[in-house]
């Protein structure tokens, strides 16, 4: 509600804990923690009278830290281990072209889009635990009553393994990057924000190719997938067994949806990433695109949604 000074700017933008590896925090959140009000300003949402305390606690970053870092740990042996025996380049080597089925190739192309995740898993953990060791990131406290130190986290492994759907993945997935762009572009954007969105996220990345073939493929894949599951969803929510089936399926093609998408971000020339996707037969870009021909899709604008939160501001402004 107040600009800030040039040294409080500064400040924000070249601290040392999210320039290397960041993660983007919130202007609110980080001139808490500067001015030393953040843990206390995050306790004061919760009616501690009502826990039976006294007083406000004193949570401690101790125990989350170190999980993080026994996380960086396993990430870090993984990604020594399985990226060298699992390398990207091999899924377009002539060779495994020639001789593997085009059922295999997709196999493999898990396994080694599973083996590039460790390096992300890393970097995105220890700049998550230098945070929390500095004392930054607590969030609050769960329904079970555990302090939450996930407020800067940047992923979550577990929802991004068990995802069964291209949203849930990519929400799971540079959290803090996704929120800025959901902030900056899509709740602004009257129309196509979907598309416009993964279009500033390829400009933003940088500017090697393989960005712009990954995020231009993830809107196709993200329109039809949302298309899937608004149309065919409600029919696997019967029974528990068709809901299971409906997961295990959904998870799978998913899974083969991302890595599929990823290809050209990891091997970022223009040359590979056409061999990859002649190679697997441009399958996903046609069957999204089918399936957008095929099935009705919601038209997508937030004109409305945006003057039903102008109404609501203005009641809250006027109480």
């Amino acid at each position: 509600r107040s600009r800030p000074s040039l040294l409080e700017y500064l400040s924000y933008l070249l601290n040392f804990m999210s320039i290397i590896a960041g993660p983007c925090s919130n202007y609110k959140d980080y001139i808490a923690f500067i001015e030393g009000r953040h843990v206390h300003m995050k306790l004061l949402e919760v009616n501690w009278k009502q826990k039976g305390y006294d007083r406000l606690p004193d949570p401690s970053p101790t125990g989350a830290v170190m999980y993080k870092l026994c996380i960086t740990l396993v990430s870090l042996i993984l990604f020594l281990t399985l990226t060298k025996n699992f390398p990207m380049a091999y899924i377009i080597d002539n060779e495994f072209l020639d001789k593997t089925p085009f059922l295999s190739r997709l196999g493999y192309l898990y396994v080694v889009t599973q083996a590039a995740k460790p390096k992300y898993y890393f970097a995105w953990t220890l700049a998550d635990a230098v945070n929390n060791a500095a004392g930054y990131g607590f969030s609050g406290v769960d329904e079970r009553g555990t302090f939450r130190w996930d407020l800067l986290s940047n992923l979550n492994i577990w929802n991004i393994e068990t995802a069964t759907s291209f949203k849930m993945y990519i929400e799971n997935w540079n959290i803090q990057t996704a929120a800025w762009l959901k902030r900056v572009c899509y709740d602004r954007a009257p129309w196509y924000p979907t598309a416009l969105t993964f279009i500033l996220s390829a400009l933003w990345h940088g500017i090697y190719p393989g960005y712009y073939f990954t995020f231009l493929t993830g809107i196709l894949i993200t329109l039809a997938a949302r298309a899937i599951r608004n149309n065919c969803r409600h029919y696997f929510l019967s029974s528990v067994p068709l809901k299971i089936a409906y997961d295990v399926v959904t998870w799978a093609v998913t899974q083969l949806a991302v890595c599929y998408t990823v290809a050209p971000f990891v091997m970022l020339a223009v040359e590979p990433t056409i061999k990859f996707y002649k190679s697997v037969y441009f399958h996903m870009h046609i069957l999204s695109i089918l399936v957008l021909l095929l099935l009705p899709i919601r038209p997508q604008t937030h004109s409305g949604r945006r003057a039903q939160n102008q109404a609501m501001l203005n009641s809250i402004k006027s109480k």
